[in-house]
């Protein structure tokens, strides 16, 4: 009994045990039936004891946010650790099965969760940094196995992908998200120097119809030169 009420009188502990009745309250509810009231029920804890240390429902979304991201990247930190020298082929295959959440049960319940606080910050200015530190955790793990550029494009794909598995009526497959990371991570030789030269005829394209532009343009200004000079007579 002398434990237990060590343990309740422990801030951080109460803090803790707060923030994750908060996750399980969204979890069950949405963000729209996150109230001060339900986290204390759901946390065994006083109504007084969640405005204490959150006084608005902005800090609660915060304080979950927060211990959302810090999972995330305690998660990617161990996924890396784990797989070394990942070719890019091999990196494709194992983000396929690591993306796609199962069709119930707890972690899909946490990926929920993890996509809710981080939609909140469109509303939430104040909550932006945090929720944006999610997509750099991912692009930092990429980084491990590909350049800056195609670590950020998996990120934003793996991102989509993950949020179209929650919502949409009919999740994509495991295929499906493997062609699409395969097409971004692995290097594709009909996309190489051929790839280039198409984009470098392309620009020169542009620079050669802006030039005509401007020619266009100064030969009507010169023309409306003339006629305003004949219009005036010598």
């Amino acid at each position: 009994m002398a434990v237990e009420g060590r343990r309740r009188r422990d801030p951080a502990q109460r803090i803790a045990e707060i923030v994750a009745a908060t996750e399980r309250v969204i979890a069950e509810r949405g963000i729209e039936g996150l109230t001060h009231r339900a986290v204390a029920a759901e946390a065994g804890v006083p109504l007084g004891a969640t405005t204490y240390h959150f006084a608005t429902k902005d800090d609660l979304i915060a304080a979950a946010l927060r211990r959302s991201v810090d999972r995330f990247g305690a998660y990617l930190d161990e996924w890396v650790a784990r797989r070394p020298g990942l070719t890019p082929e091999q990196c494709a295959v194992l983000l396929a099965d690591a993306v796609l959440p199962p069709a119930d049960g707890p972690e899909r319940d946490q990926q929920m969760v993890e996509f809710e606080l981080y939609v909140a910050a469109m509303r939430r200015p104040a909550l932006r940094e945090i929720a944006e530190q999610h997509h750099r955790l991912s692009v930092r793990a990429l980084a491990h196995y590909t350049d800056a550029d195609t670590a950020e494009a998996a990120g934003v794909a793996l991102m989509g992908v993950s949020l179209r598995a929650l919502a949409a009526p009919e999740p994509p497959t495991r295929a499906e998200v493997e062609r699409v990371l395969r097409r971004i991570l692995v290097p594709n030789a009909a996309l190489g120097a051929g790839g280039v030269e198409q984009g470098q005829e392309r620009e020169q394209g542009r620079e050669l119809a802006l030039e005509r532009r401007a020619e266009a343009e100064a030969g009507r200004a010169e023309a409306e030169v003339g006629r305003a000079e004949a219009e005036v007579g010598p």
